[in-house]
């Protein structure tokens, strides 16, 4: 899918027109991708390295436009299993028109980020900054899932929260990754700021981003800090619960193996106290149960202690 857009009145314009300064293309198919390659000289590697959900964020300037790669978050879908998933987006510059290349329709311009937009330089300087934002986003759900997860895995001892708590950690250490990488792209646009012919308020409003990318690194290092921690406690009290409902069944069988064993004693084919008594089997019931007593006494003494 390709759409065009302009920049009219400070605002992105959806128009389809040859007027087009923004081309939005969203998992093109191989004759879309012909006819990018073709006609704008689009390299096919870095093109194809924007679709890539593996690719890391780079810089790259050609000989008439510069490839901007970066990394941003998928839309999360129920399919997903609580696990946040990132991929590789493609900013392809030219003098006087921007190629968008995703792999899949983020809707991106509807984000208030673009409610003011002074140039094309600055729109692609804001496509990368909403990136950091919608990071920003996901990690806040992660942190109120997690708190989720957390009251149900005390609640109960089934393994699917555990395992979704893994998930997250899973997804925190791309998250991580994918804001690091996003980090190094951003510092290397700086050093760039006069090659790629950027103003001074655009320069100052990619410091602002650095600062955002760096605290959003922060704050995805201390999410996943806390998961990894909450993953190796909950399977500390999990393994202790296993302990003590083991401790729990242990005693139960011992306090069923004495009274067996009383009457197992009274049980033999051999000559033995009281088989002759009238009143035998109620006073060798009486001993089985005399011992269960014992045994439940000398449980719930240890216990207290």
């Amino acid at each position: 899918m390709i759409k065009g857009y302009v920049v009219k009145d400070n605002r992105v314009v959806e128009d389809g027109g040859e007027a087009a300064q923004v081309l939005y293309v969203v998992d093109p198919t191989p004759d879309e991708k012909r006819m990018l390659i073709s006609t704008y000289r689009l390299d096919e590697h870095t093109l194809n390295s924007s679709l890539d959900p593996d690719e890391l964020s780079r810089l790259e300037f050609e000989p008439d436009h510069v490839a901007v790669i970066y990394r941003r978050p998928l839309s999360y879908t129920a399919g997903d299993r609580l696990t946040f998933k990132t991929s590789a987006a493609g900013l392809f510059l030219f003098k006087d028109r921007i190629i968008l290349v995703f792999k899949e329709d983020l809707n991106v311009f509807s984000s208030r980020v673009f409610n003011r937009v002074g140039s094309l330089n600055d729109l692609w300087l804001r496509i990368v900054y909403s990136s950091i934002a919608h990071f920003l986003e996901h990690l806040r759900a992660i942190y109120e899932v997690t708190s989720e997860l957390e009251a149900m895995v005390n609640k109960s001892q089934e393994n699917k929260y555990l395992l979704q708590l893994f998930g997250l950690e899973k997804s925190m250490v791309f998250y991580l990754n994918s804001i690091m990488t996003n980090s190094v792209l951003i510092e290397r646009i700086k050093n760039n700021a006069a090659r790629l012919g950027l103003t001074t308020e655009e320069t100052e409003f990619l410091d602002d981003m650095a600062i955002e990318n760096s605290q959003c690194q922060r704050q995805a290092d201390i999410y996943g800090n806390i998961l990894s921690n909450l993953m190796d406690a909950r399977a500390s009290i999990i393994s202790n619960n296993l302990n003590v409902q083991m401790k729990t069944l242990n005693v139960i069988t011992i306090a069923i193996m004495v009274p067996t064993l009383v009457v197992s004693a009274f049980s033999m084919n051999v000559v033995i106290p009281l088989q002759r008594h009238p009143h035998a089997f109620w006073i060798i019931m009486s001993f089985a149960f005399a011992s269960v007593v014992v045994t439940a006494v000398w449980w719930f003494t240890r216990r207290m202690k």
